[in-house]
């Protein structure tokens, strides 16, 4: 399989797939472990935050082993932790605690099948491909949040929330067996650092680099609305649900919440089709701005008809993700090569910290504001998606200085 041909990057893109399937897996239950194990909104978002935090850990990590050992020798080695956590989870969560700290190992095991894929597709694929070919990469793990949550709602038909999961778990296990296969004939490259340069010179380079620390900046804000998006969308969905009287809000939540993953699928191709053919930060700005226009709206329309909610939401999905391939091209192409991986790792440190915070400050403020578990209150849900829309407002800002500047 010739590295950055067609098939090549679908064998990459359908590794991810599986991969990222588990990204999600706790979002798809939420609603009945929250019940399950009697946690308050704000108690659940830091569950979740706690993935974050071990992936936001990981990303760190994985960007400097994939500097110093390659990015391909990076995906396949830690591919082995990323499919054996996922059942420590399934097996051992009984609880807050339990939960929260499973989940962030489980976060912990997962970066490796991400920045190096990153990498590997910036080695392999030609410039004016590869815009596309990211937003492949993000389209994939779009497809895989779908995923998750399509076979968790035909699972809870079946079983109870540890079967669901514990039949998502076996996805990240047939990524690595792709993986195995499709990176055979690739090269493990290691790009040389100049002599006498410790990896770690890397940090302070790339933070003096100007237009990197603006797409970090950006992508940060990006990160703070997107992944508050993904924890608690199927939870809001169940409490419009709910207030609308259907009997078997969960399963049709997750199905509708599939769908908008769906969206997300289109809205990375479209994305990276969009930055090689008309611009990176145009690209960017255009669908951060309008991201950041259905944060500070949806939760007032908790009590609009569900088929307009659901347009709505798969409108949000689309926008929120458009931009996201188009973040990591624009830093690939602002770093030296040498040092993309802990270019990629201060970004997540900085972007994926504001992912750890931004589901407990949601839950936090739907807490306050009244709202929790299956309230249909707009006023609560509605200050609680603003607070995700507060946060992205920096992205913009960043993007179009970034604009400025490369002009």
């Amino acid at each position: 399989m010739t590295p950055g041909s067609g098939a090549w990057l679908a064998a990459l893109c359908s590794s991810r797939v599986l991969a990222a399937s588990w990204f999600v897996a706790y979002s798809a239950v939420l609603p009945l472990t929250q019940a399950a194990w009697g946690l308050s909104a704000r108690e659940a978002g830091m569950v979740q935050a706690g993935f974050h935090l071990g992936y936001l850990a990981s990303l760190f990590i994985v960007g400097f082993i994939a500097d110093h050992f390659g990015a391909k020798r990076a995906y396949l080695t830690t591919g082995v932790a990323a499919w054996l956590a996922p059942f420590v989870f399934v097996a051992f969560a009984d609880g807050f605690w339990s939960a929260f700290w499973l989940h962030a190992l489980t976060g912990l095991c997962q970066g490796g099948s991400y920045t190096p894929a990153l990498a590997l597709i910036n080695d392999h694929v030609a410039r004016e491909r590869r815009g596309r070919a990211m937003g492949y990469l993000i389209a994939a793990s779009s497809a895989g949040y779908a995923l998750c949550l399509g076979i968790a709602g035909v699972a809870l038909q079946f079983t109870g929330w540890r079967g669901a999961l514990a039949t998502v778990a076996v996805l990240p296990l047939a990524a690595w067996l792709i993986a195995l296969l499709a990176l055979r004939g690739t090269a493990n490259n290691v790009h040389p650092r100049p002599a006498g340069e410790s990896i770690l010179a890397a940090i302070p380079a790339v933070i003096r680099n100007r237009k990197g620390m603006l797409s970090v900046w950006g992508y940060t804000s990006h990160n703070w609305e997107l992944l508050g998006l993904w924890a608690w969308l199927p939870a809001f969905l169940t409490a419009a649900l709910v207030f609308h009287g259907n009997e078997n809000p969960a399963g049709l939540a997750l199905a509708f919440a599939s769908l908008t993953y769906v969206a997300n699928i289109a809205g990375s191709i479209a994305g990276g089709t969009m930055a090689d053919r008309w611009g990176r930060t145009q690209t960017i700005l255009t669908w951060s701005c309008v991201s950041l226009a259905l944060s500070l709206s949806i939760g007032w329309l908790i009590a609009a008809p569900i088929a307009l909610l659901v347009a709505l939401a798969c409108l949000y999905n689309f926008a929120g993700i458009a931009d996201s391939s188009t973040h990591s091209t624009v830093l690939a192409e602002s770093v030296p090569p040498h040092y993309l991986g802990v270019a990629y790792a201060v970004r997540s440190v900085v972007g994926f910290g504001a992912g750890v915070v931004s589901p407990v400050v949601f839950g936090w403020a739907l807490d306050l504001a009244g709202g929790g578990r299956a309230s249909g209150d707009a006023f609560a849900w509605g200050v609680a998606w603003a607070t995700l829309g507060l946060g992205a407002l920096l992205g913009p800002v960043a993007t179009w200085r970034l604009q400025k500047l490369a002009h």
